[in-house]
């Protein structure tokens, strides 16, 4: 069997750089900004690094809401497609700066393309 993604692209440390950078992008960009507004940052990092690890088929340690719940504030301020590919995009460059090779990314990428209908409520 082979190895999860969670594995391929470097484990733990691989997915917590990765959620660093991605974070550092979504924070700096005007569009996504104010969804996080009033929002602790630092413990959207660690919840966020557990549920890539867990979705990239690594060790289950993810606590937090589902998807459905934990984005429903964010629906009722206007979260639509365009913000949900733009975060995607973030997570794309985020990897691509970090040298993940291309297939891994697009792994990821179609990972994260699953789970659009929850996280904007549709």
């Amino acid at each position: 069997m082979a190895n999860s993604l969670f594995e391929r692209i470097g484990g733990e440390a691989a997915v917590k750089a990765t959620v660093l950078k991605m974070y550092g992008k979504i924070l700096d960009d005007d569009l996504l900004a104010p969804f996080f507004e009033n929002i602790d940052i630092d413990a959207l990092r660690l919840s966020q690094s557990a549920f890539v690890t867990y979705a990239f088929g690594g060790p289950n340690h993810y606590t937090g809401k589902g998807l459905r719940h934990a984005h429903a504030g964010a629906v009722s301020q206007g979260l639509a497609s365009e913000h949900f590919d733009r975060v995607a995009t973030h997570l794309k460059t985020a990897m691509e700066e970090l040298k993940v090779p291309a297939d891994l990314i697009a792994e990821a990428i179609a990972i994260v393309g699953s789970t659009r209908a929850d996280v904007l409520g549709q």
